[in-house]
């Protein structure tokens, strides 16, 4: 964690701020402006990332993956033909959609209901979260919603969340930025008037 140093170095530049702090919010306000710092729970984290064509699943304990799947679905993409063969072609892409949405269920299931919730191997008990505390989603939101929409995966639809907008195709490397980007301290600063 790097916010410490951070926060440590911008007080010092910034003696006059007052700092106050709300469960995971820190909030910084001195006269020309003001720093919002939000933290994220690092130590059991969930991430899903679900794109047309790929997805990665991955169960993080103190800022490291102890359980991974990242996998490839073809999904095909839009078609310029008209008629029958745009419907055609849009029925199938909802087909394999649905495909897509069904595998990476079985892995959330898996990876982060079932799963251990760390290096001592305990899980939640059934129904819940399976130890997990927060979500980190990314990707495609419809199929993100998609997944997390099933009945088994109610309790991760209700944990605290952090949404990356932005990824590409999820693959080990998108996984391992989206974790590091996911479990960061957000610093939103703003001038006051």
């Amino acid at each position: 964690m790097r916010f410490p140093g951070w926060l440590e170095r911008f007080l010092a530049a910034h003696p006059q701020a007052q700092v106050r702090v709300v469960g995971a919010v820190t909030t910084m306000r001195w006269p020309q402006g003001q720093a919002i710092c939000e933290a994220f729970p690092p130590d059991r984290v969930g991430v899903l990332l679900v794109r047309r064509g790929g997805y990665a699943v991955a169960r993080v304990h103190t800022g490291v993956i102890v359980a991974s799947k990242v996998g490839r679905r073809h999904v095909q993409g839009r078609t310029a033909a008209g008629g029958w063969s745009q419907q055609r072609f849009a029925r199938r892409r909802e087909n394999q959609a649905d495909v897509l949405v069904e595998a990476v269920i079985e892995h959330v299931r898996r990876l982060l209901l079932a799963g251990p919730s760390g290096p001592a191997g305990s899980s939640g008990p059934a129904g819940s979260a399976g130890g997990i505390r927060a979500l980190v989603v990314g990707g495609d939101r419809a199929l993100c919603a998609a997944v997390l929409a099933h009945p088994s995966l109610r309790a991760l639809g209700e944990l605290p969340r952090r949404e990356l907008p932005g990824l590409p195709n999820p693959d080990a490397r998108v996984l391992a930025e989206a974790v590091r980007r996911g479990l960061a301290v957000w610093v939103d600063l703003s001038d006051l008037p």
